[in-house]
């Protein structure tokens, strides 16, 4: 096992489950899998700039949500980042 996790390598499988668990999330969210992606990695980007996460281990979702005011359903993206650690100053 790796003392750094960030440089261990993906085996296939592991690489498959991640891709279709975004083409899931795409689909649900009615736009491309590339799209998802872009904004997985905009996420790990800008959260990255704050505090250390395990990137590895984003999840992220789209579900629709009823809006309580009418009939209408909103989507909403969903986000689980697990953070290893939070720093008095951020990363920079």
């Amino acid at each position: 096992m790796s003392l750094f996790p960030v440089f261990r390598k993906k085996n296939s499988g592991e690489i498959a489950r991640n891709r279709l668990k975004l083409l899931l999330v795409a689909d649900k969210a009615d736009c491309s899998p590339e799209i998802m992606q872009m904004i997985k990695d905009d996420m790990v980007r800008v959260v990255s700039r704050y505090m250390d996460i395990d990137s590895d281990r984003i999840e992220i979702q789209m579900k629709k949500l009823k809006q309580p005011d009418c009939e209408r359903f909103t989507p909403v993206l969903y986000a689980n980042i697990p953070i290893r650690d939070v720093p008095e100053k951020g990363i920079y």
